[in-house]
């Protein structure tokens, strides 16, 4: 590894991930503890490769629960594309609702705005809708 062996800040250039979030990881154990070099952290490709995993997923809006899962999934050699499959049609699941919520709340706030825009009402029409929500 003596070679191969990165810095945190090489590491957290490489995945565009910052170092205060890959030493959170490292301290839930999303992230293996590193090898040192003294007093400082190690990494080698394998970690680089994981943290870009780590990354991806809580892209794609994983919790860090589904994320410790999937890495189990896949590091367990045993991984089922059904296991796989079942964690990420609960998760999309969940995005489609929180999409439909999203969206509930866009025309809430757009028929606030055209109202404001209208002026028609002597109170602020989006102080109202907060009010009566």
């Amino acid at each position: 590894m003596a070679d191969s062996a990165i810095p945190i800040g090489e590491l957290s250039r490489r995945t565009r991930c910052n170092i205060e979030t890959i030493r959170y990881y490292e301290r839930i154990g999303l992230m293996p503890a590193p090898a040192r070099r003294g007093r400082y952290r190690s990494y080698g490709g394998e970690e680089v490769a994981r943290l870009g995993f780590v990354r991806r997923a809580r892209e794609l809006g994983f919790t860090l629960d589904e994320v410790r899962a999937l890495l189990g999934l896949a590091a367990g050699g045993s991984a089922t594309c059904t296991e796989v499959r079942d964690l990420a049609a609960a998760h999309l699941k969940d995005v489609r609702a929180r999409i439909a919520d999203l969206k509930r709340m866009e025309r809430v706030l757009a028929d606030s705005v055209r109202a404001c825009e209208a002026g028609q009402n002597a109170g602020c029409p989006v102080i109202e809708t907060l009010y009566s929500g």
